[in-house]
């Protein structure tokens, strides 16, 4: 009995924790940093402020931690799409189509990972240089992998890689500044993987 207290107890606190960290995405996409209080958050995630102060010391450690943990799950989301196929045109394909989704379901996520908190957390400019390069590195073994098949032209990855990756990262940052996005979503995701072939040198059979 003691135990399952104890793991209730846990579970408790992890759900309050997600609840102020799903809400913090939303208020910092929605008001930006500076703008942004620990008032908003709380009242976001229906929790009291005591709560935020039990988990995190102030609003930057907050975003810190929400910027590794977003960050972690587009790195992973990615990974997954792109080693559930094996050509290379149908890796891209899936790896598009994810990062797509995940746009326009949480746009916030990738406000936030894109340019949430620039010039405002000094603390954030390592980290986010960190998640850049471990992007560069997923879509550069890709690429790799790919040039090792003779799928693509001879190139040098690297560079290919910064591009995909920088070049998605604009896509989908004007996308998401249009008024009717929902509607071009699709033609988006054509565009992207047209775009990503031609960039990558990719050898049509």
């Amino acid at each position: 009995m003691p135990y399952r207290s104890t793991e209730n107890t846990r579970r408790k606190k992890d759900a309050k924790r997600t609840a102020m960290m799903q809400a913090a995405v939303r208020v910092f996409a929605q008001k930006g940093y500076h703008a942004a209080t620990v008032r908003d958050i709380v009242a976001e995630a229906d929790v009291a402020i005591g709560t935020f102060y039990f988990y995190f010391p102030d609003k930057e450690t907050l975003f810190n931690h929400l910027f590794e943990e977003t960050a972690t799950f587009m790195l992973q989301t990615l990974e997954q799409a792109l080693n559930s196929r094996t050509t290379f045109a149908a890796k891209l394909e899936a790896a598009v189509q994810a990062y797509v989704n995940i746009a326009f379901y949480e746009p916030a996520v990738v406000q936030l990972l894109l340019i949430g908190g620039v010039g405002s957390v000094p603390a954030l400019v390592e980290r986010r240089s960190g998640y850049r390069e471990k992007l560069i590195r997923t879509w550069q073994r890709t690429l790799a992998t790919a040039l090792e098949h003779q799928e693509i032209m001879p190139q040098n990855v690297r560079r290919t890689a910064e591009g995909l990756a920088g070049g998605f990262d604009e896509i989908m940052l004007n996308l998401l500044s249009l008024p009717g996005k929902e509607h071009e979503g699709q033609e988006a995701i054509s565009d992207m993987i047209q775009f990503g072939l031609r960039a990558s040198g990719y050898i049509y059979a």
